[in-house]
């Protein structure tokens, strides 16, 4: 038995069922009354159905996790990887556009794969719980475009990765590291004008109370911005959203129309307020950095193991290559990744917590951004009450109630001082 095939296989089962305990952990913790704090936001109704909505999500999800791990698991044991090898090494091409044959095959398989449960999830469990606006036509572009993209911009990017590792040996990691970088920080600034206007129509907030309003706050605050614009969110989903894009003066405030239509001024003013908080805070530049130090540090790994025979050997590989070199890494790559993982998300809960204190701080008044978060998890159905271990496993944001109070404590410390 190979080594490092015993390895892969407990990753992917070790991984596997932490998520299955996290997600019946988290059906477990489901509340069966409605929290004090939003009385007169949820009816029982309307919680009943949010959670019911958390069970059929976390039904699909178990179901979608456990085909593909059984399929991944499937396909290292027989060895799926080498037979796709051979499919790409049958046009008689030279490493690098080998590889870039290995690697669509690999990722288009993997996309059909999926599609079953994406359609579903679209078009009968989203549509089920009131939430769908994808139409099939948009669904398809949107696929489309998706791979498009992933040729234009993607392709030449890991055509680079492979050239540099074939050509600058001990070195390439390091010229890997800062090309990636470059690309990464390039992809933040043409993302606004190039990437998303792709999949969403932007227009400029019109003249009103709202604009005022967020214009006024930005200038008290010195936040420069290139403008504030609405997003036909509703195009695909009835659900509730804003956000920043760009950087520097291309930094652009990006409220859902479905946002727009379901808030007050100062409850939106609020949102508005958390997001230019990461911005003050400088949350977005220490991810950005946390992510280039992580980069070269995955790199680097990544370099001790490319055309390992031990590790192609554990895939059954009748030949080595850079190109399949950096896929296995991957999965050996993978318990760092949730660890990464657990560490970004403690980060970016702390960060939530920081961005709702810069609104009392800054607006004065903390029911607005209060008011604001019980209309979000209202109208997008969220689990009021999810299990701690399913907060410290894929939680980004921390628990609506859990910010409510942080939020309330901090207006009581400004009071008071």
């Amino acid at each position: 038995m190979n080594l490092y095939l015993d390895i892969i296989l407990v990753v992917l089962v070790g991984r596997y069922l932490i998520e299955l305990l996290a997600d019946y952990l988290n059906l477990k913790a489901i509340s069966t009354g409605i929290p004090s704090e939003f009385t007169g936001y949820f009816d029982a109704d309307k919680y009943t159905k949010s959670q019911n909505y958390l069970r059929d999500n976390t039904r699909l999800g178990v179901i979608s996790d456990t085909f593909d791990t059984l399929v991944t698991i499937l396909f290292v044991v027989i060895g799926g990887f080498n037979y796709v090898d051979l499919m790409a090494r049958y046009f008689g091409y030279g490493p690098i556009v080998t590889g870039l044959i290995f690697a669509g095959i690999l990722i288009l398989a993997t996309k059909i794969i999926n599609m079953p449960f994406a359609i579903y999830d679209t078009f009968v469990l989203e549509a089920k719980y009131g939430f769908n606006k994808t139409t099939p036509k948009t669904f398809i572009l949107d696929m489309i475009k998706s791979i498009i993209l992933l040729v234009v911009m993607g392709a030449p990017l890991f055509a680079a990765i492979l050239w540099l590792f074939e050509k600058t040996e001990n070195m390439a990691w390091l010229y890997c590291w800062a090309t990636i970088s470059l690309f990464q920080i390039l992809i933040i600034f043409i993302a606004p004008y190039v990437i998303m206007p792709l999949f969403n129509k932007f227009t400029p907030l019109e003249d009103g109370e709202l604009k005022s309003a967020i214009e006024s706050y930005a200038h008290t605050q010195h936040f420069k911005m290139k403008g504030i614009f609405k997003m036909d969110g509703s195009k695909r989903s009835a659900k509730t959203n804003a956000f920043f894009t760009g950087f520097g003066k291309s930094r652009r405030i990006v409220l859902f129309d479905t946002l727009i239509e379901k808030h007050t001024v100062q409850e939106l003013l609020a949102v508005v307020a958390h997001e230019m908080g990461h911005y003050k805070k400088r949350h977005i530049l220490k991810a950005i950095f946390r992510s280039i130090i992580l980069t070269g540090f995955t790199l680097f790994l990544m370099s001790l193991f490319i055309e390992n025979k031990e590790l192609f050997a554990a895939f059954k590989m009748e030949n080595t290559s850079i190109y399949a070199s950096l896929f296995f890494f991957g999965f050996l790559y993978a318990p760092i990744a949730m660890t990464v993982s657990l560490v970004e998300n403690a980060i970016s809960r702390k960060h939530e917590y920081e961005a709702d204190n810069y609104v009392v701080q800054t607006c004065g008044n903390a029911e607005p951004m209060i008011s604001a978060l019980k209309k979000l998890s209202v109208d997008n159905l969220s689990n009021l009450t999810p299990h701690p271990f399913k907060v410290v496993l894929e939680y980004s944001h921390p628990p609506v109630l859990q910010r409510i109070e942080a939020i309330r404590r901090t207006s009581s410390s400004s009071t008071i001082s």
